[in-house]
């Protein structure tokens, strides 16, 4: 399967920064880019109808279990952002990478990635690749 022609496989949010997620400066709090991330995240996986309650009904949760933020500009309160989420591995794991630009001016401020993993629910075990599902989900086999 080739990444970059499956549609569904890339999503592009927009997001309004709010005055919560900003300091006294105006400047957005590093930690706050991984909530950014988390909702390009869910709009992504729903693309392809495996969101988290899919997952989780499914038998299988997707922890977290690494992930990278480049910090390019910083984003400001009331800033438009849009961010992008693109999966770009799933046999093994799920990498989504992550890129954020500037609505107004298309200039990339961040880019980033995580790595999730499945974990059988029933017996708490990591699966070394990923389960039948998410290759059902994509409409791919292993």
């Amino acid at each position: 399967m080739n990444l970059d022609s499956d549609p569904r496989l890339s999503v592009d949010i927009e997001l309004t920064i709010p005055f919560h997620d900003a300091d006294a400066m105006g400047v957005v709090w590093h930690g706050n880019y991984f909530r950014y991330f988390e909702v390009a995240r869910e709009a992504l996986l729903k693309q392809f109808d495996y969101g988290y309650r899919q997952m989780r009904d499914s038998g299988y949760a997707w922890p977290i279990i690494d992930t990278r933020v480049k910090y390019i500009s910083p984003l400001h309160f009331e800033q438009q952002v849009r961010v992008n989420a693109r999966l770009t591995e799933y046999e093994n794991r799920l990498r989504i990478d992550y890129t954020l630009f500037d609505s107004a001016s298309g200039k990339k401020t961040t880019k980033g990635y995580t790595i999730q993993v499945a974990v059988n629910e029933q017996n708490g075990e990591m699966c070394f690749v990923s389960p039948q599902i998410l290759f059902d989900k994509l409409g791919i086999q292993p």
